[in-house]
């Protein structure tokens, strides 16, 4: 049974190597190494923050990155979800990006971003079972290990927040 709980510092060791895992298979992020934790940490939002256990194991992890410091966008924030390579198959994927709706929106989010290589059909899948649509794709915005990457732009809009415009000036 998969249990959820908020990332600490202890988790980095079983987080790193899940990231690890990912960045080896090409698919899922333009990062070639692993970077520090001092590193991870100072990128990401402190807020929203998740691990995925089995049996005491971290068996996946999802997070948030801000997508801009101006105060305008304190609410868009961009995500990841990972799984270990040794529990895919499982809806570990799914139970941890719907818990990380869950905890965006309660932090105040009311739109959530993802940038997902084209070939990673399982991801954006994913996401569009998750309440993502697609919005767009970047052609060629980046080049991994040589060959230039497309990215399909995917963005989630709360449910909780309403949207309009004020007359008052």
């Amino acid at each position: 049974m998969v249990s959820l709980r908020t990332m600490n510092h202890n988790d980095w060791q079983a987080v790193a190597n899940i990231y690890e895992q990912g960045i080896a298979t090409g698919l899922a992020t333009f990062e070639t190494n692993v970077p520090s934790w001092e590193i991870w940490d100072n990128g990401h939002l402190q807020q929203c923050r998740l691990v995925a256990e089995i049996d005491n194991e971290v068996v996946g992890w999802a997070a948030l990155t801000g997508v801009s410091g101006r105060c305008v966008y304190a609410g868009v924030a961009e995500v990841s979800v990972y799984v270990s390579q040794f529990h895919k198959g499982m809806k570990i994927g799914s139970v941890l990006l719907e818990a990380l709706i869950r905890e965006a929106e309660n932090n105040n989010f009311w739109t959530l971003q993802s940038g997902i290589f084209r070939e990673n059909e399982a991801s954006i899948a994913l996401h569009k079972k998750c309440g993502f649509r697609e919005v767009g794709y970047r052609e060629k915005i980046g080049q991994l290990n040589g060959v230039w990457r497309d990215t399909v732009l995917m963005e989630r809009r709360s449910e909780n927040v309403k949207f309009g415009f004020s007359t008052k000036f």
